[in-house]
């Protein structure tokens, strides 16, 4: 009986043409192969569709497709959870049909989460990728940040939590986790209401405020950076610095409240980022008053 655990890769898509294949063979290039791989059509209206139905016939006993009824468009967290009701997987891997994995991704993934039983979820650094378009302005860009918290090791709730919501340490990419597929379904999945923008911070934070996550140094994935992403565009028109956020902190207070969550740094870490949009004059004022230091 084979004892190594199966990987669920579930890979949303929308209208990903371009570079869905890449996508697809940076999961067949794995050099763990004891995966499936779940294409889940978020209601695609280009080729990406037959793509994905190509290699779902190609590789049938590796490769499946899925869609919502009647082919809708439900948005990201609706689509990841479709994936995740169809895994089999021990484990769950997450892939955007616009990124791409590293070959040991999965390998060095397992290999933690089994040495670590604590850890319900690993992820690492990812590289924000721009040197994909070929162009020679974009060769020098690539950049793979540090996390902004000690790596390589295992790291107890909420610390996680208050760091990433107060922006002192990296919200993990969800190409870059790899998670025990028993927790999400007790956390519930993805919040569907969340269709785009947020949707990854919101199913994270309910999991880091209580579970223990292994942060690494290891880099195994690269995110796509491009004009027409989710997160480009909302960046572009002011949407995910603003109202984006307001809805993810004010749905924050109601899950802290509705889960009976009393810690003092949560909710300390919760006011100070809700305060600019509760009191955005006092706010701006604050910031440009400069800090007096007394000499003793």
């Amino acid at each position: 009986m084979n004892s190594k655990p199966i990987v669920s890769v579930i890979m949303i898509f929308f209208n990903e043409e371009k570079f869905i294949e890449e996508a697809i063979a940076s999961v067949l290039a794995q050099t763990y192969e004891h995966w499936e791989l779940l294409l889940v059509d978020d209601g695609s209206t280009d080729s990406c569709t037959e793509i994905a139905l190509r290699y779902a016939r190609q590789y049938p006993e590796k490769i499946y497709y899925l869609e919502h009824e009647n082919h809708q468009n439900r948005g990201m967290s609706a689509t990841r959870n479709l994936g995740i009701s169809k895994a089999k997987g021990e484990y769950i891997a997450f892939l955007d049909g616009d990124d791409v994995y590293l070959p040991h991704k999965l390998e060095q993934q397992v290999t933690i989460l089994n040495s670590q039983p604590e850890a319900i979820m690993v992820y690492g650094r990812t590289m924000d990728w721009f040197s994909w378009t070929g162009n020679l302005e974009d060769s020098q860009k690539d950049v793979i940040a540090p996390l902004g918290i000690d790596t390589n090791a295992l790291i107890k709730p909420p610390l996680l939590f208050n760091l990433i919501l107060q922006r002192q340490a990296s919200s993990p990419c969800t190409c870059s986790v790899l998670i025990r597929r028993k927790i999400i379904a007790e956390f519930g999945g993805f919040v569907e209401s969340f269709r785009g923008l947020y949707e990854d911070q919101v199913f994270f934070s309910k999991i880091m405020l209580k579970e223990s996550t292994y942060a690494a140094d290891e880099c195994w994935d690269k995110y796509r950076r491009h004009s027409e992403s989710c997160c480009s565009l909302a960046k572009k028109t002011g949407e995910y610095y603003y109202s984006g956020r307001l809805l993810f902190l004010n749905w924050l207070k109601k899950h802290l409240t509705e889960q009976r969550i009393e810690d003092t740094e949560v909710w300390k870490a919760l006011q100070k980022e809700l305060f600019p949009y509760h009191h955005p004059i006092l706010s701006r004022i604050l910031k440009r008053i400069p800090i007096l230091r007394i000499n003793k």
